[in-house]
């Protein structure tokens, strides 16, 4: 079904959408998600009515957009476009966020970030939104969002919220920098990761420093934040730390 999508016009891609029973809608919207051609994407931007069409067909286009596995600058766009600007259902909002980070991330793993002017806005409106939030919530999803793209130069603004933000966010943040491979975690993530693991500067929930002591010891730990953590671990309750030092013997190992 995608390979005759992917060799059809734009016009019966959308007579398709268009005249498809409402049970099977779903199943087609996705499939002209997987086909990216650039009819199959046209019609889908011409079928696809923010302001009206039900909640679910919309997530159901978002989640198949942001798990396709190599999507191009057009899907992007695409994506972009269709929330631009418009008032939705938050969980419509939520969903089209983190896939525009998901969508981001897989097209520079392509190598295309810089070939694609797509990336750069989709990057900035995710930047803007995060500047922008104002509910909790809110920023948790642009974390999430950042977390999906891995882009290196999002690093120092994920540290800030990481330590200045309340535990849901902090928590958001430190998931997102763990997606990021060994080369980027500098030693100024490492230093900010000490920082919370022994609360230096203010009291962290219990998960967040479990998951910055993560950090430090998978990313070539130091003798001393090795020797610091068990130390600390000691004044842990047993379930912590039991599991810190079984993340100390699996690096040992």
């Amino acid at each position: 079904f995608i390979q005759m999508l992917r060799s059809a016009k734009k016009r019966d891609v959308l007579q398709l959408l268009r005249r498809a029973p409402e049970e099977m809608l779903p199943f087609v919207v996705e499939a002209a998600v997987a086909a990216q051609s650039v009819a199959s994407l046209a019609a889908l931007s011409d079928f696809l009515d923010f302001g009206k069409e039900p909640k679910s067909l919309l997530e159901k286009f978002l989640y198949a957009a942001a798990f396709s596995p190599r999507p191009s600058g057009e899907l992007l766009r695409l994506v972009l476009d269709k929330l631009d600007g418009k008032q939705l259902a938050p969980e419509v909002q939520e969903t089209g966020i983190v896939a525009m980070g998901s969508l981001i991330g897989k097209l520079c793993q392509q190598k295309l970030c810089g070939l694609q002017q797509e990336v750069e806005r989709g990057v900035e409106t995710i930047l803007r939104g995060l500047r922008g939030a104002e509910e909790e919530s809110e920023v948790v999803i642009y974390l999430l969002a950042l977390g999906n793209a891995v882009l290196p130069e999002t690093i120092p603004s994920l540290l800030d919220h990481a330590e200045e933000g309340p535990a849901p966010i902090t928590a958001a943040a430190i998931s997102a920098l763990r997606r990021f491979p060994a080369r980027h975690i500098s030693g100024k993530v490492k230093q900010a990761m000490r920082r919370i693991f022994h609360e230096k500067k203010k009291s962290y929930e219990k998960t967040c420093r479990l998951a910055a002591a993560e950090i430090l010891l998978d990313n070539e730990p130091s003798p001393m934040d090795v020797i610091n953590i068990l130390l600390a671990a000691n004044e842990l309750e047993t379930e912590t730390a039991t599991f810190l030092l079984l993340k100390v013997q699996n690096s040992l190992r």
